[in-house]
């Protein structure tokens, strides 16, 4: 079919065949349609994230606007500086505007209620990214279309499990986390004591937000190493930090003795999980967090947020892997490398190269 003969109808009418959910906008089709419409019939978005100043939020940024290109959509930014007065101060700015969609990643949860209701109030579809908006249930009474969000304790217990197989199941370790209003990492702090609470040799001796910030992070890490100079581990709620806490243990000439892991996953964590500079890393996907929330708005703008709601599922999973460095060799199997896990290969550069071009 040309892009001058595919019309709403032929879109719609695609779309009655397919299963309920997001796949309902027949995906390609969709493109198909938003293209044939990219130059005369443009859509308008607002996007919000809690700091850019964040690898992870600028690279959700980066695949919301490719997004953005292939869909016909133009999006305005509105970065909340890691600062949720900021970010209040800016949805409010976006609540007086119209917009075909909005979508926006909370820094705090409860503080942005009041523009995003008045925003919902005007007819204008919202989609929450990564961290609530509000609790669950008021989500849904206030109207957001969908919820797209890892499974932050599930990333969370992940890497916190390997460090303390590594530690051996005892010793000292130290907790590092994001902005204490942020959800997601109020539930990595939760995974977090899920894990080492199984374990009575663990000792936590350290628990701060450091509030998504490497100056505070790498401070904090030189605070419980002069404190504790024996430390086992570190968690940090996010790679940045992360990778800020190793180096400075590294300077600290303790880098064989503390294990970091961190979470999101992001190029230069796993290329450091692989060369032994991080015991672990989850995946947290900015790119499909950010470019399912393009996808689904502009969906919602073309057939109508009644129709939206009724196809689009209130909660969107965006699942990732925990991330190792091991290598399963088990020579028993060497001749069957495929019963192995991962093939008996790293995944390092794989992942790398999905996660370069904005898929994974």
């Amino acid at each position: 079919m040309s892009k001058k003969s595919f019309s709403r109808r032929d879109f719609l009418k695609g779309s009655l065949f397919t299963a309920s959910g997001l796949v309902a906008a027949n995906l390609f089709s969709f493109i198909e349609y938003r293209r044939s419409r990219a130059q005369g019939q443009r859509l308008r978005a607002a996007m919000s994230s809690a700091g850019l100043a964040g690898t992870w939020n600028a690279q959700g940024q980066e695949a919301a606007l490719r997004w953005g290109e292939l869909l016909g959509v133009d999006i305005t930014w509105f970065d909340g500086e890691f600062d949720a007065a900021i970010q209040r101060g800016k949805i409010d700015q976006m609540a007086t505007e119209q917009w075909d969609f909005v979508a926006m990643q909370p820094g705090a949860i409860g503080t942005l209620v009041d523009p995003v209701q008045a925003m919902i109030d005007n007819g204008i579809p919202v989609i929450d990214m990564d961290t609530l908006i509000a609790p669950l249930d008021q989500l849904q009474s206030m109207g957001i279309l969908t919820l797209i969000a890892p499974n932050n304790v599930f990333m969370s217990e992940s890497v916190v499990a390997k460090l303390i197989e590594k530690m051996g199941g005892a010793g000292k370790i130290a907790h590092i986390g994001g902005a204490p209003g942020h959800t997601g990492a109020q539930a990595r702090g939760q995974g977090f004591y899920n894990v080492v609470n199984r374990y009575p040799d663990v000792q936590i001796v350290d628990d701060q937000p450091a509030d998504w910030d490497v100056a505070k992070a790498a401070a904090l890490t030189e605070s419980v190493l002069n404190s504790h100079p024996d430390l086992k581990a570190i968690f940090a709620d996010n790679d940045d930090m992360a990778l800020a806490a190793r180096q400075a243990v590294v300077n600290a000439g303790l880098g064989d003795q503390v294990f970091v892991g961190g979470v999101d996953a992001m190029q230069p964590a796993i290329q450091a999980v692989a060369d032994g500079q991080l015991v672990a890393t989850a995946r947290n996907s900015a790119t499909r967090i950010h470019g399912w929330a393009v996808i689904a708005g502009a969906y919602a703008a073309t057939v109508g947020l009644e129709q939206a709601r009724a196809e689009v599922p209130f909660f969107v999973l965006a699942d990732g892997p925990a991330i190792y460095g091991d290598i399963d060799a088990n020579p028993d199997l060497a001749a069957e490398p495929w019963k192995l896990n991962n093939y008996g290969l790293s995944p390092a550069a794989g992942l790398i190269w999905a996660e370069d071009q904005l898929v994974f």
